[in-house]
């Protein structure tokens, strides 16, 4: 076992191409469909339209053609370097370029019944540093999103207080603030993945995962200004303002560390209303199901709630029929995300391996690579900031022979926790959970180039 670092590739080794996954392989017909056919317990259609997809971009990519004596592209001068370009503030929110637009967050066809109650993927093999775009943060609602008016949204504090309180945003964004990088993972992130493999692409196999910039008030202000009872009051219950009542059990020592936020701000501007808009709580390090959004009340109590998202739904289901309750951390885990499922090379050559990881414990310290199925590691470079609860990205150099192989990371956090492998969590997991997959994760590069999500016996 190594764990050298490739120098960069000398120029005699040619530079790989890789052509992207395709992105929205099903219209609304196909959605359809496969509701349909999951009905008739065909659930491999999914699949098969995916395949499909792939096969028609190949041969659209294909498509190449001789630049003869030079590129065009170099030797005639586009419109854009001759004329004038569109005026200043054409758009007053600045928009992606035309060109970018298929990288969107996508639902996962035949995932709900119902789209209210339902699950938006980030296109994670499309974004680059820690930093997910508000625009690109996968979403998971329980009745829909709202746009709430600011101005007649309250915050209420109550309990085991010496005075309940209620509080408007402007006397919430009055106090004083902080901001923080934190990852929010759904807690169902890679669940589809436990029995066996379900999804194509890292989009759906890791996409309920986004990294921002938070900005709110601690919690522990707002109840101190409540006069809780810091002593006796074990937990508090944050409930969220929509229909579906969402109510988490906060344990009070997140609270009086500082961790746990009251934010309004995410990247630099306004929460956006898909994001809880124009409040919500974050929870670093704890599944996204705690981080509650419309965030209307919190109540200090001496117990845990066991409200009904937190007895019935986010527990694990262990070997022998017990469930595990608020099991909420989510644990040191790591995703490649180029060359991911869907991707394809198309030479021969150098690559850069890139990834993300992250740990709801703390740091990462480090992260491995292996490039033939876990028989060998490398150690990857990390990319700076490396920062607590947050998204972490590292590359490794790596020439692809042109034969078949499996790429893999595996991460490690400060606490010293090791990604477990498929085989090693479900030794004590099982193959019936949904919640908290956090094991390595299988990419099968094919000789032919094409990228397929594998799991290892």
């Amino acid at each position: 076992m190594t764990n050298d670092i490739l120098s960069p590739a000398p120029a005699s080794v040619p530079g790989g191409r890789l052509r992207k996954a395709p992105e929205n392989f099903l219209d609304p017909a196909g959605v359809r469909t496969v509701f349909a056919e999951g009905k008739r317990g065909r659930r491999d259609f999914i699949r098969s339209a995916f395949a499909a997809a792939l096969a028609g971009g190949a041969a659209a990519g294909a498509q190449g053609k001789s630049v003869g004596e030079g590129d065009p592209a170099i030797l005639k001068l586009p419109a854009h370097s001759t004329g004038l370009g569109q005026p200043v503030a054409t758009d007053g929110y600045g928009l992606p370029s035309r060109y970018e637009g298929n990288v969107q967050r996508r639902p996962s066809p035949g995932l709900t019944q119902t789209s209210q109650a339902s699950v938006s993927f980030a296109p994670l093999q499309s974004l680059f540093g820690i930093v997910t775009p508000s625009g690109l943060h996968f979403e998971r609602h329980h009745q829909g999103w709202w746009d709430i008016d600011p101005a007649q949204h309250r915050f209420m504090v109550n309990g085991m207080v010496k005075s309940p309180k209620v509080f408007t945003m402007d006397e919430i964004m009055r106090l004083p603030s902080v901001s923080r990088f934190h990852f929010i993972e759904c807690g169902a992130n890679t669940g589809m993945e436990w029995g066996n493999v379900a999804v194509p692409t890292c989009q759906y196999s890791h996409g309920m995962l986004s990294c921002s910039e938070f900005t709110g008030v601690p919690l522990i202000t707002l109840l101190e200004l409540a006069g809780a009872d810091l002593k006796a009051g074990k937990f508090v219950l944050a409930e969220g303002a929509d229909g579906s009542s969402m109510t988490r059990t906060i344990p009070m020592s997140l609270i009086t560390s500082g961790q746990v936020l009251v934010a309004y701000g995410q990247n630099g501007e306004m929460l956006r209303p898909e994001n809880g808009y124009p409040l919500r709580l974050v929870v670093p390090g704890v599944q996204g199901v705690s981080w509650v959004k419309y965030l209307r009340r919190c109540e200090v109590g001496d117990q845990p709630w066991g409200a009904k998202d937190e007895a019935v739904h986010y527990i694990d289901l262990m070997p022998d029929g017990t469930h595990r309750q608020y099991t909420s951390i989510q644990e040191c885990k790591s995703v490649i995300t180029t060359p991911s499922g869907g991707q394809v090379l198309l030479d021969k050559g150098f690559y850069n391996i890139s990834g993300l990881a992250w740990s709801g414990r703390g740091k990462i310290r480090r992260v491995d690579v292996s490039v033939d199925g876990g028989r060998n590691w490398r150690t990857a470079r990390l990319e700076s900031p490396v920062m607590d609860k947050c998204l972490t990205r590292f590359n490794i150099d790596w020439v692809w022979d042109g034969k078949p192989t499996i790429v893999q990371s595996r991460a490690m956090d400060d606490t010293g926790y090791v990604q477990p492998t498929s085989r090693e969590l479900r030794a004590v997991r099982g193959t019936r959970s949904i919640y908290h997959n956090n094991s390595v994760q299988s990419w099968l590069v094919q000789e032919n180039g094409e990228v397929k999500n594998v799991q290892l016996a």
